[in-house]
């Protein structure tokens, strides 16, 4: 089977009953996790959680067959949770499915990986399978799925707060979902007895706005503005910001940077671009002079690289927790390196 962030909704409950083997993917690592949590829900006996990641599948490809052939310690049903990166669970998944042995639920969030990876060629034709492949989505979609996760919280939201919320989380449905949890507790609301919900509210739990938070730096570093990246890492230490997090930010700005790339196409207009995607509420106007000014110097194969550059520093952040904030630092620091030399050069070119 193969879905997308389109038609994902109407097929999930149908595969979380038929398929054994599900591997999400795309440029939206949220959307992607929201949609394995979400057939993790959808199974009609979940139990334990297993989680492996996709390096340790990698070196040990035998090890996932084994795990979701064994039954939990207590003697109840599990399920497997892998996260990997591109094709690290290949291997892993093709021994799985070539044993005949009934095995638990493998669900596979694989950051970098398409619906065209090896490991989803594996899975995306089978009847036990599933292949979804999500793609950055825009505001309107956003907060579309902020209004719905409202309504199944208890919480009567209208528009322009649930456009609020998708702001501050960087269309980001993960941090999403967690302002609306918050609310919901803040207000004790709940589909039974359900709760208005008003800007007071929102400012109450303390939900940040993206500009407040990670924005500045993500701007800075991407738009190789070198007098501002040091205040801003300091800033970054004073208010204690999640360095993976943070990260996350970096990694959708990219994402977003890729789909207007691809939408721009050789020697397009970025300035006419950038106003009809604001027209269109696909970016938000105050953000139209960042936008370009990152679109002029993240173009081609330097944008390639920034992305891969985003996926080691997120898998270094993982394996050295106590260290991610200087490893961060660092990373950015790289990246702003190769954003002035691209400015300076433009600059050059232009006098």
């Amino acid at each position: 089977m193969k879905a997308t962030q389109k038609d994902f909704a109407g097929l999930a409950t149908r595969a979380a009953r038929e398929a054994r083997v599900f591997f999400f993917c795309g440029p939206d690592e949220s959307g992607a996790q929201d949609a394995a949590t979400r057939i993790v829900s959808l199974l009609p006996d979940p139990g334990e959680r297993i989680e492996l990641p996709g390096a340790e599948l990698r070196k040990d490809p035998v090890r996932l067959g084994d795990e979701a052939r064994s039954t939990s310690l207590f003697g109840g049903s599990r399920h497997i949770w892998v996260r990997a990166q591109g094709d690290e669970a290949h291997d892993a998944v093709r021994n799985l499915i070539e044993s005949e042995v009934e095995t638990c639920p493998v669900v596979i969030v694989a950051t970098g990986a398409t619906d065209k990876s090896r490991t989803a060629k594996l899975i995306i034709n089978r009847g036990d399978g599933l292949v979804a492949m999500f793609y950055p989505p825009d505001l309107s979609a956003v907060t579309s799925a902020v209004r719905t996760m409202a309504n199944s919280a208890g919480l009567k939201m209208g528009g322009d707060l649930a456009e609020r919320i998708a702001r501050a989380s960087g269309l980001d449905s993960r941090i999403a979902r967690s302002e609306v949890d918050k609310l919901a507790l803040y207000l004790d609301a709940s589909p039974e007895t359900p709760r208005p919900v008003s800007a007071a509210d929102l400012d109450a739990i303390g939900a940040q706005t993206e500009d407040d938070g990670f924005a500045p730096l993500v701007d800075a570093v991407l738009g190789g503005r070198r007098a501002a990246i040091a205040p801003e890492l300091k800033r970054m230490r004073d208010l204690g910001l999640n360095p993976v997090g943070l990260l996350l930010a970096f990694e959708r700005r990219t994402a977003q940077l890729a789909a207007l790339n691809a939408r721009l196409g050789r020697g397009g207009d970025i300035a006419g671009l950038l106003k009809a995607e604001a027209g269109a509420r696909r970016i938000f106007w105050k953000d139209q002079p960042a936008l370009g000014e990152q679109l002029r110097i993240w173009r081609g194969m330097r944008l390639e690289r920034l992305a891969g550059r985003l996926v080691a520093l997120h898998q270094s952040l993982l394996a050295n927790s106590r260290e991610a904030e200087l490893l961060l630092a660092e990373g950015l620091l790289e990246i702003a390196r190769t954003a002035c030399s691209d400015a300076k050069q433009r600059t050059n070119r232009t006098a």
